[in-house]
């Protein structure tokens, strides 16, 4: 199974052992707040203690309602318990999702003990919240191991959610939130590696590691390889570092599977602009640009360890982007791996090549949807912010499958269109077309545009641009932590559920 960060379980009381658990708070009228998972024991414990219930604590210490709140409150019988808030009684998957982070996230933070074993008692009883509380309390107990002489143990040793009753469903929702976050995870702590540690070779051979005891197979070609297919793009990109270029094709197939899913993920390890060099401080979170890429190789492992009905193929293009004397110019004209030719407009655009060269390649194989995801354009981060990516697609009804599925993850997207004004601004003199726009406008929509250039006609395609989201620069939120993220790692495997439910 892939990489777990916590041993999680579903139980109707809390366990003896727990350290700290996890409430919520509800607003029921203006002004007026209640809690939420609180039992009568804990109750009863509390007024032995403090003479007053949890509410009146809650209430004395100023607990809030909102999406943020967390207040903590003294521990009772060794047992510290955490009131987040939740807005109000109608809560959906997204809210618990977040409040179970955030009061993970908070203990985490505490050096009340050397490892937590934590409780959550939010009351959540339908199998999809079940799973979205689950996997909120993982993604908030998430923290990347510091690169360190000394090794720490995760801060968090169980997680227990409480339930009223236990069913069937319920235990397959923990066991799918389970495997879902560990992937979410993984993505994370490949984002947030080092890029002296991380490059094409260790991020390949860690790819083939990922996914070693499932039943996917792994091709990784390396330059000579890629030389003798015709890569042009990856070959390019990574001709001027010393540590050459790689493309991971990863093929999960099972039996009965009618569906095809394609999917394609951006891996530049370090992203220094090439010769057209970014400036010094918007170089150093660079090591972020291979998140697209982390995120097609956790998900298919995912998908495979749920044994979805559906066939996924996922190709990950990773390079390393510097300077050099055998660096690509702006203006050289490249061959493509399909045989199309493009006009390099810049040498800090490089993703959409590298991309550009596996779709091409995934097209091949012949799938009813391709899907790419990279830290691909700034302009979709001026656009959307920082916590929302951006989709384009090639059909409506690709746009609401993907949509739904983010929607059912949790994930944030929204649609940008193509029309052919921005497909015209690809238009070369010396090539089939530039890589990128004379204009400065639209830069998101332009590298939609090309890329779309890549896709065979009649195949379904979608985009998604996670530039924003997919590293956190700003402090942790909910179950976001600072840096690496994972984004689109659950919009993938839901997109995937959903294919294998509709077959």
């Amino acid at each position: 199974m892939s990489r777990t960060p916590v041993n999680l379980s579903i139980a109707k009381s809390l366990p003896k052992t727990a350290d700290a658990l996890v409430v919520g708070l509800v607003t029921i009228k203006q002004d007026e707040t209640a809690v939420v998972g609180v039992s009568a024991d804990l109750d009863k414990a509390y007024v032995a203690t403090y003479g007053c219930t949890v509410m009146a604590m809650a209430t004395a210490l100023g607990a809030g309602a909102s999406a943020e709140a967390v207040t903590v409150l003294p521990a009772v019988g060794g047992t510290r318990v955490v009131v987040v808030g939740l807005e109000d009684a109608d809560v959906t998957p997204e809210r618990l999702r977040r409040a179970a982070g955030n009061g993970l996230r908070t203990l985490i933070g505490m050096d009340d003990a050397d490892r937590w074993e934590v409780a959550v008692s939010l009351e959540a009883i339908d199998p999809e919240l079940v799973k979205a509380t689950a996997e909120g309390a993982i993604l908030g107990s998430y923290r990347f191991d510091k690169v360190t002489s000394t090794q720490s143990e995760a801060p968090v040793a169980s997680i227990t959610l409480i339930a009223a009753s236990v069913s069937g469903d319920q235990k397959a929702a923990i066991v799918a939130a389970e495997t879902t976050a560990s992937a979410v995870c993984q993505a994370r702590d490949w984002t947030n590696t080092p890029p002296n540690l991380l490059y094409p070779e260790t991020f390949a051979e860690s790819a083939r590691a990922h996914v070693r005891d499932a039943r996917i197979a792994v091709e990784i070609l390396d330059e000579k390889a890629l030389e003798r297919g015709g890569y042009g793009g990856l070959l390019a990109v990574g001709g001027g570092s010393a540590r050459g270029p790689r493309l991971v094709r990863l093929s999960y197939s099972p039996r009965g599977a009618s569906r095809h899913l394609a999917l394609v993920g951006k891996g530049i390890t370090f992203d220094s602009g090439g010769l057209d060099i970014k400036p010094a401080g918007q170089m150093a979170g660079m090591k972020c640009d291979m998140s697209g890429a982390a995120a097609v190789i956790a998900s298919i492992r995912a998908i495979a360890d749920l044994g979805l009905k559906v066939k996924v193929t996922a190709y990950a293009a990773m390079a390393e982007n510097m300077p050099s004397g055998s660096a690509y110019r702006s203006s050289d004209v490249l061959t493509m791996f399909d045989g199309q030719t493009v006009e390099n407009a810049n040498t800090d655009a490089e993703g959409r090549l590298v991309m550009a060269d596996a779709i091409g390649r995934a097209g091949q194989d012949k799938p009813d949807l391709i899907v790419d995801i990279a830290t691909l354009t700034g302009a979709c981060m001026v656009a959307l912010g920082l916590r929302t990516a951006g989709l384009i697609t090639n059909g409506e009804a690709t746009s609401d499958l993907l949509l739904d599925s983010a929607e059912a993850a949790g994930e944030d997207f929204w649609e940008l269109p193509l029309n052919d004004h921005t497909r015209s601004l690809l238009k070369s003199n010396v090539a089939d077309m530039r890589s990128g726009s004379p204009q400065r406008w639209g830069g998101a929509l332009v590298a939609g545009a090309f890329l779309e250039r890549f896709v065979p006609s009649g195949v379904a395609w979608a985009h998604l641009d996670i530039a924003g989201p997919a590293d956190n620069v700003d402090e942790p939120y909910g179950y976001v932590p600072k840096g690496g993220t994972g984004m689109g790692v659950r919009t993938l495997i839901a997109l995937a559920t959903q294919l294998a439910e509709n077959d």
